[in-house]
């Protein structure tokens, strides 16, 4: 073990706030509250391209000159919201019925932050699914990038194929250990 990797450690807390565009944000620790910087290439490391603010997050940390980095995410949880308004196509599906759900691998088609939804392009399936943007925030995400590979849980929807949650690619992997 290099004493880099013995300087390490886990941290939990939760995300401040994460600009994809900016290519980085900060997790504030629960222990120290301290801000943790995170940058865009670790958190794609993971499978994500981008992660919603508040959501709980699980981290390898290192000190550096610049203050607490993180260098690998283990974990993210979507951002709790007990008051939460449901969302009218996922009917009365509860997060046990879409856990249940198998994890379609899919890319995205796009998305627009602005207008609040997307598409994305299932493999082997003509139709394109529905992404709305507050399944993507429950989900853990704040945004989604054209051609980002992602898996989705998808239930029919009044209007055809709607993602009831995303995960990030490496999500199918992580849940089949």
């Amino acid at each position: 073990m290099t004493q880099e990797q013995q300087d390490q450690h886990e941290v939990v807390g939760r995300v401040k706030w994460f600009d994809p565009a900016k290519g980085f944000g900060f997790i504030v620790a629960d222990e120290s509250g301290g801000d943790i910087l995170l940058h865009a290439n670790v958190l794609r490391n993971f499978g994500q391209s981008s992660v919603a603010d508040n959501a709980r997050i699980t981290v390898l940390v290192q000190q550096t000159a610049r203050g607490a980095q993180a260098v690998e995410v283990r974990e993210i949880l979507p951002p709790e919201n007990e008051d939460a308004m449901p969302i009218e196509d996922l009917g009365d599906s509860d997060a046990a019925e879409i856990a249940a759900l198998p994890l379609e691998p899919a890319r995205v088609k796009w998305f627009d932050k602005t207008k609040g939804f997307g598409f994305a392009n299932v493999y082997s399936r003509p139709e394109d699914v529905f992404i709305h943007i507050e399944v993507l925030r429950r989900s853990g995400f704040a945004d989604l990038q054209p051609g980002e590979a992602v898996c989705l849980r998808v239930i029919e929807g009044k209007r055809g194929r709607m993602a009831a949650q995303v995960a990030s690619w490496e999500a199918a992997v992580r849940e089949k250990k």
